[in-house]
């Protein structure tokens, strides 16, 4: 049997996506999926785009250029089939999360403390001992993350903030800013599989594909978790960080020590024989 060709433009969402849909067969049995990883910009041959019958994608504005969703989505054949699904993103575990490049998972907090020239351990201590909840107005942070979630979701038919909204203090909801776990996945891959006409399979079926993104957990600051209520992400929780289990205190440790070497690379860092296990 000839499958028709399905093209995913998404980011790191897109490959654990993909596995989930693959467990209905009526989509595995129609459909072969291609992904091309939006954030880098990978380019999708305009050949591949007029041979595609379904186009899921992540919105991606004008700005994108040639790589924007409405771009893409004129090149299509007429006959295809396109859907938006969901781009989740959510800074609430970690209000003071940092775009700035130049440092993988930046935090604005301690890079200010870093930037006092202080010795790591005193570094290291003001680190764990700020009150959160009095230096950062974290409720106006929350509802900020959320507020562009609902931009987000605007695009999609999929909803998924109402899931977020009501579990975010009982179940840790992401690894980090962009990698949703389980629950999250399993919903838009349900979610998708519905709007295509398709029966979604059983949730155990879903479930036992594990932690779409197992091999990092940003950890938590046990203050944050504090002030929000979390049932989860306190001082001794150890988060699996690369091949080892690490606690906030330790990660805060390694996030200075990095950054007082000026390492710009932290994930290898993170990854490699320095570290402070």
């Amino acid at each position: 049997m000839n499958r028709r060709l399905c093209i995913v433009h998404a980011n790191c969402q897109g490959a654990p996506l993909i596995e989930r849909l693959k467990t209905c067969p009526e989509f595995s049995d129609r459909f072969e999926c291609r992904l091309f990883t939006n954030y880098v910009r990978e380019p999708i041959p305009d050949d591949i785009l007029r041979r595609c019958s379904l186009f899921l994608y992540q919105h991606l504005g004008s700005h994108w250029d040639d790589m924007a969703s409405a771009s893409l989505l004129s090149k299509l054949p007429e006959a295809a089939h396109s859907l938006c699904i969901p781009n989740m993103f959510f800074t609430g575990y970690w209000p003071t999360w940092s775009s700035k490049p130049g440092f993988d998972y930046r935090c604005e907090h301690l890079d200010a403390l870093v930037a006092l020239g202080l010795p790591a351990e005193e570094t290291i201590i003001l680190a764990l001992h700020t009150d959160m909840a009095t230096e950062f107005d974290l409720a106006a942070r929350l509802e900020k993350t959320f507020a562009q979630e609902h931009d987000r979701e605007a695009h999609t038919p999929i909803p998924y903030i109402h899931i977020i909204r009501e579990h975010y203090r009982d179940v840790q909801l992401f690894n980090t800013i962009n990698h949703p776990g389980p629950m999250l996945m399993n919903h838009v891959a349900t979610g998708v599989l519905r709007e295509l006409g398709f029966t979604p399979p059983d949730e155990n079926v879903l479930n036992a594909l594990g932690d779409p993104f197992p091999e990092f957990e940003q950890p938590i600051n046990p203050k944050v978790a504090e002030a929000f209520g979390l049932s989860f992400g306190g001082p001794k929780q150890e988060y699996e960080v690369y091949g080892r289990k690490m606690t906030f205190a330790r990660w805060v440790a390694n996030y200075v020590s990095a950054r007082q070497a000026g390492v710009s690379d932290f994930i290898g860092y993170l990854t490699g024989a320095d570290i402070t296990a």
